[in-house]
């Protein structure tokens, strides 16, 4: 009578664990939270970059780019870069002994010229915006820059790269760098704009 009673309490003991494991197979998974640090706010950046000759403004660049900020840097920073430029034909070694009117022959390479631009950007804890931001920028020298006998007729080039982190809030303009050319005497402004994209 024991022995039968024992293997009714094992059978019913099994029975009840059974219907337990299935219940719990069949609850619904809990909706994942989001892990934290992961929110992501759109910005747009506008880096302009300006030339002065002493106090007058003689040329301004504006160049736009629009970044999606990580609330955290251990999520990894967004990224947004800009290529733009040209390819300018340089020729590498003058033919001597030639009529002036007959064309230049040599050998040509090409020059990259333009600007090129890359950001990351990290939403801070107090609202604000870490930017790290690299600036490349190369151009040809204007015909009216002096130049010895030996270079006449050939381009010059003239280039500059910052780079450099810096902190905004949404709606500020601050200046990231400011360097003078020594060839030139031009001074090199580069300003940047922060705006959250609403």
């Amino acid at each position: 009578m024991t022995n039968s009673l024992q293997r009714l309490a094992l059978v019913f003991a099994l029975a009840l664990g059974s219907t337990a494991l299935a219940q719990a197979q069949e609850k619904p998974a809990a909706p994942s939270t989001p892990k934290a640090g992961t929110a992501i706010t759109p910005v747009k950046l506008q880096i302009v970059i300006s030339r002065y000759q002493a106090e007058k403004k003689v040329s301004s660049m504006p160049y736009t780019l629009s970044i999606n900020a990580r609330e955290d840097n251990a999520a990894g920073p967004s990224h947004a870069s800009l290529r733009m430029g040209a390819k300018v034909p340089v020729v590498m070694m003058a033919m001597t002994n030639v009529p002036k009117d007959a064309p230049q022959g040599g050998p040509i390479q090409y020059q990259d010229v333009g600007t090129n631009i890359d950001c990351d950007a990290t939403m801070m804890a107090d609202g604000r915006f870490k930017v790290q931001i690299t600036v490349d920028d190369t151009s040809v020298f204007p015909d009216d820059q002096p130049t010895s006998a030996a270079t006449k007729g050939s381009p010059s080039f003239r280039s500059f790269r910052a780079s450099d982190a810096m902190i905004l809030k949404d709606g500020q303009t601050s200046q990231f760098t400011t360097a003078t050319d020594k060839v030139s005497s031009e001074t090199v402004r580069v300003d940047v704009t922060l705006t959250v994209v609403k």
